[in-house]
């Protein structure tokens, strides 16, 4: 597995710019719109937790674990940059992910922020 099923995030010169700051330097908000997120909830695989359960009988790192859940924050902030366009937004201030427990199936990852309309200074 490479460096780059590690990450996500967005790539250069995105329509919708998500920052985990409240404000954007060189830029002004000149509308908020409000809250906007996306969720997913991932199922666990039985194989992969029987491989996590044996691979931490010896330790390391859980890396099936660890691809889905790249895959599950990168599919909520999708959404989320899919509400956000769908509002009219080109901005997403104060962007965060809450990851919890659903059910004990599986696992819910959110991600959220504020909606904004940017304007370069």
């Amino acid at each position: 597995m490479g460096i780059e099923e590690y990450g996500g995030g967005q790539g250069p010169r995105p329509d919708v710019l998500i920052v985990t700051t409240n404000d954007i330097p060189g830029y002004r908000v000149t509308e908020v719109l409000g809250e906007v997120f996306g969720l997913t909830v991932r199922s666990r695989h039985v194989g992969s937790q029987i491989g996590a359960g044996l691979k931490s009988l010896v330790g390391g790192e859980l890396k099936g674990l660890t691809k889905t859940l790249v895959e599950t924050r990168n599919q909520a902030m999708e959404r989320l940059v899919e509400q956000a366009r769908a509002r009219g937004a080109n901005g997403v201030l104060a962007f965060r992910f809450d990851v919890s427990e659903a059910a004990d199936v599986g696992t819910e990852v959110c991600a959220y922020g504020t909606a904004v309309i940017l304007a370069r200074e």
